[in-house]
């Protein structure tokens, strides 16, 4: 096995027995993004002598001591490009900070390698809505490997990253975790700092690992959980051994499996993978339960109300003035404001701005963005019922396996419709896991990933990782 395949707790044994340097981590992956990014498109940049700077003085007694672990490029790290996927700071913004989780990685012991692709500001499903280049699926380069944090996850899927960190405002991390065959995990809201990542919807935006095994998920979350006074939804809570708990297995343990994530619309092969999942564990000792979550059917429509709404209030700081991209000549600062933000935006940001400011105005208020604030804690309730009843929840991640690139670029409603599983999690503010399930053929012969979504309540990641670990093939 290479350096560059390996899990972090591999690595951890060989840089411990001193079979292995930091830097050779470092090189390793170095040669494989020359050799194999350039057919992927996962990164967008890499500060190769910083990195090999940091591994030759690396402490290898700390937990991520010498592991180099790719950052999405919304999340802060100081002196590095942070682009956000967007024209808008494509040139001319390095971060000043660290954010907090690169902090924390630092603290660590890991080393923040690279910066990684996505859709602009994080609103997409497919990372083809980033401005700067598209990102292939590593299982078949024809096809998208979800998003938005398509980078992270195919960068670990290509064994061009050991772990990556994304973030989840959707389903952004586990969606395309599921379709490149990784695991990757969502927190609980408050679990984990939001400091110092560009912010897309503030009430649902959460940073989580993308790794290549449940127990380097576990790793990388005790690195980065825990309270953070610079983030005022920071939850000033313990933060449990996640790695003590994951062996105990699942025997004796209620899992519910909803009626509503069973339903029309999903691939029979991913609905017979999740399915086959789902036996596995209840032949581990589980309990199955069948359970309802009524309002399912409305987490869609609330999703694309709320996170837009915030998105048009988040994104109003890209005014041309203060940094990132500014229009040349203009005539008078509205035409500044106008141009900047008319030359910066892709089409998806202009779309969601337009859609969150429309939403957010006089007259709409009321009809829209309330009312939907209102459904989002029927589903919260929902699930807090559920759970009354469960340990953990069981659904597929998406209906399918990851598409064709191109295919549904004109049709940005059955886009949106693809994250219909994992959008719940979000407005709930649970934690949630996609694990492998198994593969599916493809028509062109190719071997598509599908992913198993196991959720657990608020603040109960000790949980979920245990049941992520038992399902794991």
């Amino acid at each position: 096995m290479s350096l560059a395949s390996a899990s972090i707790s591999t690595l951890r044994r060989q840089l411990a027995a001193g079979e292995i340097t930091a830097v050779d981590i470092i090189d390793e992956l170095a040669t494989a993004i020359t050799s194999r990014d350039p057919q992927i498109g996962a990164y967008l940049s890499l500060d190769l002598a910083a990195a090999r700077s940091a591994a030759a003085t690396a402490n290898l007694d700390l937990p991520l001591g010498g592991i180099p672990i790719a950052l999405k490029d919304n999340i802060n790290a100081i002196g590095q490009p942070c682009t956000c996927g967007s024209r808008f700071l494509e040139r001319g913004y390095t971060a000043p900070y660290d954010a907090t989780v690169t902090s924390r990685l630092r603290a660590a012991g890991a080393i923040p390698f690279g910066r990684v692709n996505l859709d602009e500001f994080a609103m997409g499903s497919a990372t083809e809505n980033s401005a700067l280049q598209i990102t292939r699926n590593p299982h078949d380069p024809t096809r998208i490997p979800g998003g938005s944090s398509g980078g992270s996850a195919a960068a670990v899927a290509a064994d061009l990253a050991i772990a990556a960190l994304g973030s989840d405002t959707g389903g952004s991390i586990r969606q395309p975790a599921s379709h490149c065959g990784i695991v990757g995990l969502k927190p609980s809201y408050g679990r984990v700092s939001r400091y110092g990542l560009v912010a897309f919807a503030s009430s649902l935006d959460q940073i989580g690992p993308l790794t290549k095994s449940v127990t380097d998920a576990a790793l990388i979350l005790q690195a980065i959980a825990g309270h953070d006074p610079h983030d005022s939804t920071s939850l000033d809570v313990p933060v449990p051994d996640y790695s003590a708990e994951l062996e105990k297995g699942v025997a004796g343990m209620k899992l519910g499996i909803p009626r509503e994530y069973f339903g029309e619309g999903i691939d029979p092969a991913v609905r017979s993978l999740v399915e086959q999942a789902i036996k596995r564990l209840q032949a581990a000792g589980a309990e199955l339960v069948d359970i309802s979550l009524p309002h399912t059917e409305h987490a869609v429509a609330t999703y694309y109300i709320i996170a837009p709404a915030e998105a048009s209030s988040n994104l109003s700081r890209f005014d041309g003035i203060r940094y990132g991209k500014r229009a040349d000549t203009p005539t008078d600062l509205l035409d500044l404001y106008r141009r900047s933000r008319e030359e910066g935006f892709g089409p998806e940001v202009k779309r969601r701005i337009i859609l969150g400011t429309y939403v957010l105005s006089s007259g709409y208020y009321d009809a829209y963005y309330s009312r939907a604030q209102k459904v989002r804690t029927l589903i919260r309730r929902d699930f807090e019922n559920a759970f009354q009843e469960v340990d953990a929840i069981l659904t597929p991640v998406a209906p399918t396996p990851a598409r064709k690139i191109g295919e549904h670029s004109a049709d940005p409603l059955h886009e949106y419709l693809s994250d219909i599983f994992t959008l719940a999690a979000n407005l709930a503010g649970n934690c949630a896991i996609s694990v492998p399930c198994g593969t599916v053929p493809s028509e062109s012969g190719t071997n598509l990933p599908v992913g198993l979504q196991i959720l657990a309540p608020h603040l109960a990641e000790a949980k979920l990782l245990r049941v992520a670990r038992a399902a794991e093939l």
